[in-house]
């Protein structure tokens, strides 16, 4: 099969043929045909100081897809030949402590497909059966192979928060935060200001929903016309950009909840006295999705036509033209990117 190969500790990668991956018996073959290109996918291209700590190539890289089951082991009862499917890609244990209490999203034997093991830029993936999701027959197979960081915006955005009437800030409106746009307008938020320093996702954002969609030094008077003064109910902060964060401690109310999805490439100082204590503040760091209940709630919305990902995609590309992926992503012009893989 074709695969899209991390080679070597080397920036690039491969397009080559592999052959197609065993299963075992608890596990399905699926025929991939459509992968999300994401930014843990430009780490690794680019080789950088996290990919070369954390990755141990050669690997199949890709860890967002959608599919059709092709084959199934001996063991597996619950997905058919021919279902169309998507999967959760964090492979975790199921038996420590995290997985056995419902927080198996930040088991410590995870594994991540296209990261840790061979992932999905190939045109076919093995995976456990337990992370296969039924896709409805209505829902594109590019929208399926973007499940992964819809996730992520879903956990965001409505873990622990009271969305419906609420004002909300998302600071930083890459794919994932612009996808958190749609979910807080569909989960019924009054206000939503969204900052960023690129236009074309500003424009994207206000696709999506956003009341208001600024540069982050417009930030401050937006939120104070929207909230009275007050500051946010909810601050989702999706960059990792230390300003960012801190203006999101900032400009939340006294009482306020701020959803941290984004990862600062360095240690950075916060004054966890005056942003954090005497704010009264609840701040939630977000990993991954949570298993399934992320699952549950992103599939829901999508049945009941609350929530259409569709605007966010704007570039697709077949895995010939992996390189090209790569450059839309580095220039800042590109929402979500998609290799169509039949």
């Amino acid at each position: 099969m074709r695969a899209l190969v991390k080679a070597s500790a080397a920036p690039g990668f491969v397009l080559k043929d592999v052959p197609v991956p065993t299963y075992r018996d608890d596990e399905v073959l699926i025929r991939v045909k459509a992968a999300g290109v994401c930014g843990t996918d430009v780490h690794i291209h680019e080789w950088d100081a996290w990919a070369q700590g954390r990755c141990k190539p050669p690997f199949v890289v890709g860890h967002e897809f959608a599919g059709v089951v092709e084959k199934v082991g001996s063991l597996v009862t619950d997905v058919k030949v021919g279902e169309r499917v998507t999967a959760e890609g964090h492979i975790v244990c199921g038996h420590c402590h995290l997985c056995r209490t419902g927080n198996a999203h930040v088991c410590p034997n995870t594994k991540i497909i296209g990261v840790d093991r061979d992932g999905a830029f190939a045109d076919y993936i093995a995976m456990p059966a337990t992370n296969v999701w039924h896709l409805d027959d209505n829902i594109p197979f590019e929208i399926g192979g973007i499940h992964d960081p819809m996730g992520n915006a879903f956990h965001t955005a409505l873990h622990g928060t009271d969305l419906p009437g609420a004002t909300v800030l998302v600071t930083g409106c890459g794919p994932i935060g612009i996808f958190a746009v749609g979910i807080a307008k569909a989960a019924g938020a009054s206000h939503i200001v969204a900052s960023d320093v690129n236009p074309k996702r500003l424009e994207l954002a206000r696709r999506m929903g956003a009341h208001s969609a600024v540069h982050p030094k417009d930030a401050e008077a937006a939120v104070k016309a929207a909230t009275h003064g007050l500051g946010v109910d909810v601050v989702l902060e999706m960059s990792g950009v230390p300003a960012a964060i801190h203006q999101g401690f900032a400009l939340v109310r006294v009482g306020g909840r701020v959803q941290m999805l984004g990862i600062p490439a360095k240690p950075m100082d916060v004054d966890f006295a005056t942003e954090v204590i005497f704010k009264g503040i609840t701040v939630y760091g977000v990993v991954g999705r949570r298993m399934y209940d992320t699952w549950i709630q992103r599939t829901q919305f999508l049945r009941a036509g609350q929530f259409d990902p569709t605007p966010v995609i704007t570039h697709r590309f077949p895995l010939e033209q992996h390189a090209e992926a790569i450059a839309v992503i580095k220039s800042g012009e590109a929402g979500k990117v998609v290799f169509e893989i039949s």
